[in-house]
């Protein structure tokens, strides 16, 4: 099953594509670029974090309430990026040890269906 993503580089350069191996234990993953078609391997630590969409046009006068109180998500985290954005949502997984961890959006009705946030590319992780 192919999933569509959208990754931003710790650089700051962001790619759109689709993914059939993303794995949050593996250092590797393929991505098939939306504008191509090219195939690229990506390393997983050059991320800021993978944005895993419904769709690649979004909404973008869409703004999302972050005070959505979800059940059966885990704990409400606030993430602070390098780069100062901030990036709020729920865990399960998060511990400062591991590579990276997946947050799922407070909003439900949020284009991003789960991010997975690279642990390098954060300033600042607490739970709210």
């Amino acid at each position: 099953m192919n999933n569509k993503i959208v990754v931003h580089f710790a650089t700051g350069k962001i790619m759109k594509g689709e993914t059939s191996d993303f794995f949050p234990n593996k250092q590797f993953f393929h991505l098939c670029e939306q504008s191509g078609g090219d195939l690229l391997q990506v390393d997983v630590q050059s991320l800021k974090a993978g944005f895993f969409v419904e769709s690649f046009e979004g909404n973008s006068s869409s703004r999302e309430d972050f005070s959505v109180e979800r059940k059966g998500f885990g704990k409400k985290i606030r993430v602070q990026y390098k780069d100062g954005e901030v990036q709020y949502g729920y865990t399960q997984g998060y511990t400062p040890d591991r590579p990276g961890f997946f947050v799922t959006p407070c909003d439900p009705n949020s284009n991003n269906q789960r991010i997975f946030i690279v642990t390098n590319s954060t300033a600042l992780v607490k739970f709210v």
